[in-house]
């Protein structure tokens, strides 16, 4: 880890510990990713500050571990291309974007899909009231934040190779993240409330570091860091 850029290895530092914190809490009943976790803003358990906690938090070993290793392959890169300061920034921008397009998608499938209901049949006669059910949504992850990465060093490489998998051969950065919004898109579009996936957030992520990255571009912030 010695050899990461300071923001990144923090980033990364601060993630495990977190992770591994929500382990030992949970052997005592403490439930930290219902606390520190993305509620829809409607559900009785939302607080303000989840919306950055909750990038924070994961929902499992394979969950961290693949959003850290691309925050280690991709954000060591950018960081050391940009600098710590404009790296933090564009990292808590897209994973606070993320999570703001997460709630609106929530807040769209609640509103035109489960508002006229008092309660969800979870079948065998169990009826959940509806403000327990929407406690029930709990956004977590880094993912936000890692795809507006990936897509940030699409546009500072896109012509950079990657070996990634399924692919068998290598693939330029600028298409491989293409492909992976259209999955994104329309895997979220055809499934959204029904895999477990925070699709939109994933796209979220992407869109506001699509802003971001545009916006520095027009100040002149092209390259390196800033002040």
């Amino acid at each position: 880890m010695n050899e990461l850029p300071v923001v990144t290895k923090n980033l990364i530092a601060i993630n495990v510990l977190v992770f591994l914190t929500t382990i030992v809490l949970d052997r005592y009943g403490y439930d930290l990713n219902s606390l520190l976790g993305l509620h829809l803003f409607l559900a009785d358990d939302f607080k303000p500050f989840q919306i950055v906690t909750y990038m924070f938090m994961h929902g499992g070993f394979m969950h961290l571990f693949f959003n850290m290793f691309a925050l280690y392959m991709f954000g060591r890169v950018l960081e050391m291309v940009w600098g710590p300061k404009r790296f933090l920034i564009f990292y808590m921008f897209t994973g606070v974007g993320a999570g703001i397009i997460q709630e609106i998608v929530q807040y769209l499938y609640y509103s035109t899909q489960l508002s006229m209901y008092s309660g969800v049949d979870f079948g065998a006669g169990l009826i959940v009231p509806m403000a327990q059910y929407l406690n029930m949504w709990v956004t977590v992850g880094a993912s936000g934040a890692v795809y507006g990465i990936l897509l940030a060093f699409a546009m500072n490489f896109p012509n950079e190779r990657l070996f990634v998998m399924p692919f068998p051969f290598p693939i330029k950065a600028k298409y491989f993240v293409l492909i992976f919004g259209a999955i994104e898109l329309f895997t979220g579009l055809g499934n959204s409330a029904g895999d477990n996936v925070a699709h939109f957030a994933h796209l979220g992520g992407m869109l506001f570091g699509l802003i971001l990255i545009l916006y520095w571009r027009k100040k002149g912030y092209i390259n390196g860091p800033f002040y």
